[in-house]
């Protein structure tokens, strides 16, 4: 390959992002979707890098077996709701950082926890001692 590798598209990275958020929620293998799809884990690797591009198809094909409707891979993605350009940047950025978190081994650990908490009152002083333990940096 040349010098000169074209980056991903940041809409084809968004929606990869996205993929492998809704693979990871489910707790599902990048080879339990290959397998699902007919196509090998490292395609998936692509797909969820923004590497290679998700034909129309086989995006559809993906949002069935991850249980979301298709628009689901675009929500947040920048330039996407008829947002000005500036929000959109910010709003991109915003919403890349929460994918990044949950697609994270600790993100996806704490949200799965977090979520079994029945009790509101816990989940309140949760929140709580993390906004400040993060603010004692």
């Amino acid at each position: 390959m040349s010098e000169n590798k074209k980056k991903p598209n940041p809409i084809d990275t968004h929606v990869g992002s996205r993929i492998r958020l809704r693979r990871n929620m489910l707790e599902m293998s990048q080879e339990k979707l290959g397998e699902m799809l007919g196509i090998t884990f490292q395609q998936i690797q692509k797909y969820e890098k923004g590497t290679n591009r998700v034909g129309a198809s086989r995006l559809q094909a993906i949002a069935s077996i991850l249980s979301v409707p298709p628009a689901f891979f675009f929500e947040g993605a920048p330039g996407i709701d008829n947002q000005p350009a500036a929000a959109g940047v910010a709003e991109g950025a915003a919403a890349n950082y929460v994918v990044d978190f949950l697609s994270s081994t600790e993100g996806l650990r704490l949200n799965r926890a977090f979520v079994k908490i029945t009790d509101p009152a816990v989940r309140k002083k949760i929140v709580e001692l993390t906004e400040s333990l993060a603010d004692e940096k």
